[in-house]
């Protein structure tokens, strides 16, 4: 066999056992590449969303400037091999500046069996991870991160009231590591404009 001959087959078998190894691990479990069923717990936001965002403020500031309402969009599309999906969401003023950006990524964990969500703050270039579990007919999800100020903040969100044409979705934040939690700073109501996204 010729030099350049012998150099391509070994080469070649050298690349089969690598992706052997990396497929299957030194003795581990054969890799999975269908996705479960679970990964379609988050089909319920695909699709286009017009959304309404009503940040908590004082009782004070809201008695003399009324409740704010933030209007926006969300949408959602499926993603990664039909293991999670990906989405966006918008939020502006009344006078349409844009006040939130947010891309989301949401991939089901088949081994942890619960789902990690990443979420790019745009504006803010600020990534922030949770993990997320489907009970009770609502999508839950906890993360720890840092408000604007720099303190650490534990926040938990859900997605609830789940229907086909709309749901809500409501933040809570706490500056003590979870012993309590100042509720409902930040809700969403969304209603279906469309039955399907594109990024």
């Amino acid at each position: 066999m010729k030099a350049p001959a012998a150099l391509a087959l070994s080469l070649s078998l050298a690349l089969s056992a690598v992706t052997a190894r990396a497929q299957h691990g030194a003795g581990g479990s054969p890799l999975v590449t269908s996705a479960p069923a679970e990964a379609k717990q988050f089909d319920f936001l695909l699709g286009q969303w017009e959304i309404v965002a009503y940040p908590q403020v004082s009782m004070l500031a809201a008695a003399i400037h009324g409740a704010p309402k933030l209007p926006g969009t969300w949408k959602a599309w499926r993603a990664f091999d039909g293991f999670g999906v990906e989405d966006e969401m918008r939020l502006s003023d009344d006078e349409g500046n844009p006040r939130s950006f947010t891309h989301g990524m949401r991939v089901f964990d088949r081994a942890a069996r619960r789902w990690t969500s990443t979420t790019l703050d745009v504006y803010r270039a600020r990534f922030q991870a949770a993990t997320v579990e489907w009970r009770d007919g609502q999508m839950a999800g906890t993360a720890n991160t840092s408000g604007d100020d720099g303190r650490p903040v534990a926040v938990r969100v859900r997605f609830y009231d789940i229907k086909p044409n709309s749901f809500r979705w409501q933040q809570d934040r706490s500056y003590d590591g979870g012993r309590t939690w100042d509720k409902a700073t930040l809700r969403i109501e969304a209603t279906r404009t469309a039955g399907a996204a594109r990024p």
